[in-house]
C-alpha cells in the first residue's frame, strides 16, 4: 500500500533522470546547475533580511506604523526581489550565495509578470515546499524558472 501511494511523487513510470536538472538540460555540477535546497534557503533568509532591515528603517523614519511593520517586511520583500530578479536575474540573498534565476523555457529573461508571480507563490510559503523531480517548487515550474548556480 505505501508504495503505491508515494509511486506518484517520482512522476510517470520512465521519468527518472540521471541527476536533478538532467531534463531541463541544466549541468549535473558546476555553474548552471540547479541550486540545492540548502543554498537556496540560506538566500531566503538573506533576502528577509534585507527586507526586515529596510521595513525597520522605515518604521524608524516614521513611513511605517510599528503595527504594520510585518506587512511592511512582506511589501519591502516582495518589491525588492521582483525588481532585482527582473533587472539581474537574483535578488540580494541569491547574489551573495552565487545563485541566479534563469528561464529554462527559451526565454531571454525573466519578465516582470513571471518575476511577480514567481514572487507571489513563494510569499504564500507551501507551494515553495512541493517540489518535482528536479527539486523546482511550484513557484518555478508555474513561470518556467530555474533557481541554478552562477
Amino acid at each position: 500500500m505505501a508504495r503505491d501511494i508515494a509511486s506518484w511523487l517520482s512522476g510517470p513510470p520512465g521519468s527518472s533522470s540521471g541527476y536533478p536538472g538532467e531534463t531541463l538540460g541544466l549541468p549535473e555540477h558546476g555553474a548552471g546547475s540547479l541550486a540545492r535546497l540548502g543554498r537556496r534557503l540560506a538566500a531566503l533568509m538573506v533576502d528577509w533580511l534585507v527586507a526586515y532591515g529596510l521595513a525597520a528603517l522605515g518604521m524608524t523614519l516614521g513611513l511605517v506604523a510599528p503595527s504594520l511593520l510585518s506587512t511592511a517586511v512582506l511589501v519591502v520583500w516582495l518589491v525588492l526581489g521582483v525588481i532585482a530578479v527582473r533587472l539581474f536575474e537574483f535578488t540580494p540573498g541569491q547574489f551573495a550565495l552565487g545563485l541566479r534565476v534563469m528561464s529554462v523555457d527559451g526565454r531571454l529573461y525573466v519578465g516582470l509578470g513571471r518575476a511577480a508571480l514567481r514572487g507571489l507563490i513563494i510569499a504564500l510559503v507551501i507551494p515553495a515546499l512541493f517540489v518535482d523531480a528536479d527539486g523546482r517548487g511550484w513557484q518555478d515550474r508555474a513561470t518556467g524558472t530555474a533557481v541554478v548556480r552562477r
